[in-house]
């Protein structure tokens, strides 16, 4: 199986923050990959330099490479409104547009030009389809996607990068706001979009890490301490700390 991404010493300073420390990390394509670790130990960070969001962050600086399909991303070169498409992001909170479902889902297609009217209409189907959303909201689409319970509008945003026909999807704690019935179904729709996409989440959950990830890397400080098959890091893990934290003696 190819490599997706693939991270070489990559290093993040906020000002004169180390946030990321010379990591490295290996993406597998067609996996989930799961970021653990203590709060403010560069996970969030690890997964906003994958589609270069820290570029919005005045004072950030960075050095290193992030290989896509084997080119760097941080090439003075690379259309970073291409690469954004290309790796879109889920947020911890779902961020639903003051639109209609349709139009939320509608929104990046429209934006980029990219479908004629019953070209969209398809694709706004398929997407809500591949969001497990259809049958729910086929019959309420002119609805505004504010009405919606947080565990749908987190779903909807989902729908809406899958309508760009994303290749890799960050998800930042997706389920951080979600009840345990809510979770459940986002895993499941996680591991059925991996048969297409490469996934890649930060999760303060242990068990969802070990239940829907192939990868699971744990962090600390800034530094990558671990990368490896999850079930590896989850039963034999190579370094103390990591073992540490995964059994609760630390975090």
């Amino acid at each position: 199986m190819a490599d997706k991404i693939e991270i070489r010493n990559l290093n993040l300073f906020y000002d004169k923050f180390h946030a990321l420390k010379s990591v490295n990390m290996v993406v597998r394509d067609k996996n989930i990959i799961a970021l653990i670790g203590p709060s403010g130990c560069g996970k969030s960070t690890l997964l906003r330099s994958i589609n270069r969001m820290n570029d919005l962050i005045d004072g950030v600086r960075i050095n290193g490479e992030v290989l896509l399909d084997g080119r760097d991303i941080y090439n003075s070169g690379l259309d970073i409104y291409k690469l954004r498409k290309r790796v879109g992001m889920v947020f911890q909170r779902p961020n639903s547009f003051a639109k209609s479902i349709f139009e939320n889902v509608a929104f990046g297609l429209r934006v980029a030009r990219l479908a004629n009217k019953k070209k969209i209409s398809e694709i706004v189907e398929t997407s809500l389809r591949t969001a497990g959303l259809w049958d729910d909201l086929k019959d309420k689409l002119g609805t505004s996607a504010l009405e919606l319970p947080l565990y749908h509008q987190q779903r909807l945003c989902i729908a809406r990068l899958l309508a760009v026909e994303p290749e890799v999807i960050l998800m930042d704690e997706p389920c951080s706001t979600l009840d345990p019935i809510a979770t459940m179904k986002i895993e499941e729709m996680m591991i059925e979009l991996k048969k297409k996409f490469n996934i890649i989440i930060v999760t303060h959950n242990m068990q969802q890490a070990a239940r829907v990830s192939d990868q699971c890397g744990y962090m600390l400080l800034g530094d990558m301490v671990e990368f490896n098959k999850t079930s590896e890091i989850f039963t034999n893990p190579r370094d103390k700390r990591t073992q540490d934290y995964i059994t609760g003696r630390f975090g």
